[in-house]
């Protein structure tokens, strides 16, 4: 039996383009020809047209109502403004929209042409995420961003002068050159915005991007000898977590921050374990299915085989209960709510439940979580290790596959 938040439905649209490739950036994304920006929305919009179908052929419920809908990247500010038409038009001929529905696009600040603007207004985008990473100008030039803080305040302007003041920005805390003070002036600047939400991460260091193979290789390339330490990252996220609080918006997910009742209707989706239909390059999907399975699906990270009209298949796994059990800890621990043993009991049944509650004891013996009132959540220090912690709670039962969401 499907519940009430099954019934409606968000939309992720990757877009990969890029004017350039940032050194710490390791999603699927990259600097290709204008030429495959048509391309590129014709696929998109052939698998939008051809979602129920698949969704029927893998036995799957395909809300056909639309709450959230959200345009990452890439740069999706890049596409031409008729692009963006024609994507909203093939949306709206295939779903329903709710009248709030939350839509989002990412921007990179100094790359929203006005008529880009016009046509995301039109489309009714009320949310918009702005790619910052810094507001000290040396360090977003060294990064690969085009930027300077003055761009980004007329950036914000111009949104909130054509009706969007839902916007937010995103800090990264340990790019090259970084140092606590000009943390702490980036901090200053983002709170003088008045923006009602912000994104804080801290620098992965992994192969998926230049400067993290650059890292892992000790080598100096993408200034990687400019980069703080881990102490001085994990510094810099909790003196943006009292900052932000200080400035009201309060920290409700390990990377995220907002004013009451601005929360990421999209992002809380994936935490909160609703469905969601991923199209593009490398995006991701979930859907139910009456049996109370649970389908992931993810598309290539090749380009030209996504452009491939013969391509049409994706990477799908199969979640049981199992594995559900253990995604609904890893993403539930994520936001400050925690997870309700309660309701983990009622979904799961009290015997599956068991083992896990014991790991959740454990750790909180060892202060990574708090177990009060029925929720447990990860504790301050538990966050700066979260991966860790949610690694305790995979492999409690006999061999499973775990799927990631992006």
């Amino acid at each position: 039996m499907l519940t009430p938040d099954h019934n409606a439905l968000g939309l992720y649209f990757s877009i990969p383009f890029c004017r350039a490739k940032c050194t710490y950036c390791n999603f699927a994304s990259g600097v290709y020809p204008a030429s495959e920006h048509s391309r590129y929305v014709a696929r998109l919009i052939h698998d939008l047209a051809a979602a129920p179908a698949w969704a029927q052929s893998m036995q799957v419920h395909l809300p056909r109502q639309v709450d959230t809908i959200y345009f990452g990247g890439g740069t999706p500010v890049l596409l031409a403004p008729e692009l963006f038409t024609q994507i909203f038009a093939a949306i709206r001929d295939q779903f329903q929209l709710t009248p709030d529905a939350e839509i989002t696009i990412e921007c990179a600040p100094g790359q929203l042409p006005d008529d880009t603007l016009a046509a995301m207004v039109a489309a009714g985008v009320n949310r918009v995420s702005l790619g910052v990473q810094s507001f000290v100008d040396r360090e977003a030039t060294l990064s690969g961003r085009f930027h300077t803080r003055d761009i980004v305040l007329q950036d914000l302007r111009r949104l909130r002068a054509a009706g969007i003041p839902n916007l937010n920005i995103d800090l990264l805390a340990g790019l090259a050159d970084q140092t606590l003070a000009s943390w702490r002036e980036s901090l200053a600047v983002l709170r003088d915005t008045g923006v009602p939400h912000a994104s804080v991460y801290m620098l992965e260091i992994d192969e998926d991007s230049r400067l993290g193979r650059e890292l892992i290789e000790g080598g100096i390339r993408y200034s990687a000898g400019l980069v703080p330490n881990d102490d001085t990252i994990a510094q810099m996220y909790e003196e943006a977590v009292t900052s932000l609080a200080a400035s009201g918006l309060a920290q409700y997910e390990i990377s995220n921050f907002a004013q009451p009742g601005m929360e990421s209707r999209h992002n809380l989706r994936y935490w909160q374990r609703r469905p969601y239909l991923g199209l593009g390059l490398d995006a991701s999907s979930m859907f139910y299915a009456e049996d109370k399975m649970v389908l992931r699906a993810t598309t290539t990270d090749d380009l030209p085989e996504f452009l491939d009209p013969a391509e049409t298949a994706h990477e799908t796994s199969w979640l049981g209960p199992t594995q559900q059990l253990e995604e609904a800890w890893f993403l539930g621990l994520r936001r400050n709510a925690g997870v309700s043993i309660r309701a983990l009991i009622t979904e799961f049944g009290p015997d599956a439940v068991a083992p896990s509650i014991a790991v959740a004891h454990r750790l909180a013996a060892d202060g990574l979580l708090s177990t009060a009132k029925n929720f447990v959540r990860l504790t301050d220090r538990g966050r700066l290790i979260s991966n860790d912690v949610f690694a305790e709670f995979l492999g409690l039962a006999p061999a499973h596959h775990t799927a990631q969401s992006k």
